[in-house]
């Protein structure tokens, strides 16, 4: 999954993580319950109050405007289009699907629970059919009603990947893997709904035919992308502009990259959604080019919540810390912070040189110039994020990351340098984005440590935004001899099959916009990831997730520095808040309201 926010003046990071150190230490000790988790107003829930758990639930009132702000837009608010995190969690405002995740605080979020339908999938035919009935009562911001051909019709879209490009492509994947379907724009069916593979036998009844298993199916259901969309008003590629709203609420007005406003739909009916509570009359967002002016903003109680949910930014967070500490929250976001090694560029073709730098590396000084263990995380010690299903969180660390070696170990990393035949180190670059100064911190940290074993890393920072076409590129990384490269990844859903596939599987190195930076290409780990999706029981799944992750580990292809932390506001005002793993950590948006009307 995708997380944006843009950076403020580009600064040395260790500097920025020292000057908070000490309040971080404070805040992580929590607070009395006669201040509020320490320094705050009086109207917070105190420190971590909303960390897994809910807060001010019983104080939640109908009515009022909740005030987000943002340092970025979302990349769009078409429902087939969008990818940033906090689009998905923000869609379910204006859009229904079939399932989605439950409203609940931590792991329950990312559980599903029926939206649209009346049910989860009836499954048969051994896993590779889904039957669907939908709710009575479910309409359009018009009043008619959603039919299963709307649903079908907003899956479609998908395939519509040379007008509504940006978004996941599972659904494809999974339903159509020759991609022998054209998209409902190709579409030379007289209703342009000929994808074979989803039938509408009537208007309330939608059936999947997979042409494999995939035990994830219902999982990439839940995703917006699978939102229904009514053909009339199918606006295409200017879809995200005024989407037609499914939910409780619709758009009022947008001006993308500066406002949105979203107003009651009138429509929806509270008897035919068992999810959503639609608290406030009104949802306001407001874009900022400076993330220390939104942050501003938040502190002085103009806004409510930060809409990116990316953390705050050192200068804001020094501040809310000493002032306001309990209007924070600190959750696991559920992305992992990272170093690839393409095994295209030598020496990481060797997998001692790849654990050379594995053991030298110091994981306490990357973890500090990720901003600490507060605001940057835990030490991460392997490549499978906790809130993942087969995760084993920090008691898998085959590397001695956060134990003995936590440090380095120069006599371990100098053995593995004599073992792949560089006894002497080697010279490599460290490919690092521009436009994110923790990262640039995370290189320079890098640097160090590498250079007491020997190893000679120069830092390359690369245009940010460019990320597709530089690392995305393995001929371009293989031509700039990009040995490392810092990056991080967090779950489209919560299961190895939503975070690793694309990194892990042979099959998705790809020449353009890869992610399979290391370039792995083990028979092993593409079996396991076959056996995953034909098998269709919890437990079954949760076992392979963990061999899947011990195999990636036991080929040294990435160095993991952080399961990643944020500190996040939640403004006074706000009630009925909590974070949720099924948007890795974040605030669930769905059911916020206020304590009083604003």
């Amino acid at each position: 999954m995708t997380t944006q926010r843009t950076s403020g003046r580009r600064k040395q990071a260790f500097a920025a993580a020292a000057a908070v150190a000490a309040l971080l230490t404070t805040a992580a000790c929590g607070g009395s319950s006669d201040d509020n988790g320490g320094g705050s107003k009086t109207g917070a829930a105190g420190f971590d109050a909303a960390n897994n758990k809910v807060a001010q639930a019983s104080l939640v009132k109908k009515g009022g405007t909740l005030r987000f702000g943002g340092a970025q837009d979302a990349d769009s608010w078409d429902t087939t289009r969008g990818y940033y995190g906090f689009m998905w969690d923000f869609a379910r405002y204006y859009s229904r699907q079939l399932v989605t995740g439950k409203a609940e605080p931590g792991k329950a979020g990312a559980e599903l629970t029926p939206d649209l339908a009346t049910g989860l999938a009836k499954v048969t035919d051994d896993g590779k059919t889904y039957t669907y009935t939908l709710r009575d009562g479910v309409t359009w911001e018009d009043g008619k009603p959603i039919t299963s051909k709307d649903v079908k019709y907003g899956i479609e879209r998908v395939w519509a990947q040379d007008v509504l490009s940006g978004g996941p492509t599972y659904l494809k994947d999974f339903l159509d893997p020759k991609g022998e379907y054209k998209g409902p724009y190709k579409d030379t069916s007289k209703d342009k709904l000929g994808l074979k593979a989803i039938t509408t036998p009537d208007d309330k009844t939608i059936v999947f035919h997979l042409p494999k298993a995939n035990s994830d199916f219902q999982e990439v259901l839940g995703l917006v992308s699978a939102s229904p969309v009514r053909q009339d008003m199918d606006t295409k590629s200017k879809y995200g502009l005024k989407p037609f709203s499914s939910g409780p609420y619709k758009f009022e007005s947008y001006s993308p990259g500066k406002s949105l406003t979203l107003v009651r739909n009138t429509e929806w009916k509270q008897s035919s959604d068992p999810v959503r509570k639609a608290y406030p009359d009104k949802i306001t967002v407001q874009f900022f080019s400076d993330a220390n002016q939104l942050d501003q903003r938040l502190l002085n109680g103009d806004l409510d919540l930060d809409i990116n949910q990316t953390g705050m930014s050192p200068q804001g967070r020094t501040t809310a810390l000493k002032e306001h500490k309990g209007n924070l929250d600190n959750p696991v976001s559920g992305y992992i912070r990272y170093a690839a090694f393409p095994q295209s560029v030598k020496p990481f073709d060797n997998i001692e040189c790849r654990k050379a730098v594995i053991l030298g590396a110091d994981h306490v000084s990357l973890q500090t110039a990720r901003g600490g263990p507060i605001a940057g995380g835990d030490i991460g010690t392997n490549m499978l994020p906790p809130s993942v299903p087969g995760s084993e969180g920090q008691k898998y660390d085959p590397y001695a990351i956060s134990g003995a070696d936590k440090n380095g170990n120069i006599e371990k990393a100098k053995a593995a340098l004599k073992a792949c035949g560089k006894p002497n180190g080697f010279s490599t670059t460290i490919a690092v984005r521009n436009n994110k100064p923790v990262e640039v911190a995370t290189a320079q940290s890098l640097q160090a440590s590498l250079k007491k074993i020997g190893i000679n890393a120069q830092i390359d920072q690369y245009d940010g935004s460019q990320t597709t076409g530089i690392i995305g590129s393995p001929s371009n990384v293989k031509k700039k001899g990009y040995g490392i490269i810092i990056m991080g990844w967090g779950p489209d859903f919560p299961t190895v099959q939503g975070f690793g596939l694309p990194l892990w599987d042979s099959k998705y190195i790809a020449q353009s916009g890869n992610n399979n930076y290391a370039l792995i290409n083990d028979k092993t780990i593409d079996g396991l990831f076959d056996q995953y999706v034909s098998t269709l029981d919890d437990a079954g799944k949760a076992k392979i997730s963990t061999e899947i992750n011990h195999k990636v580990m036991e080929g040294a292809y990435y160095l993991p520095f952080t399961f990643e932390k944020f500190i996040n506001w939640r403004g006074d005002n706000l009630a009925n808040v909590y974070t949720t793993d099924n948007y890795s950590g974040t605030y669930d948006f769905v059911n916020l309201g206020l304590k009083s009307a604003k």
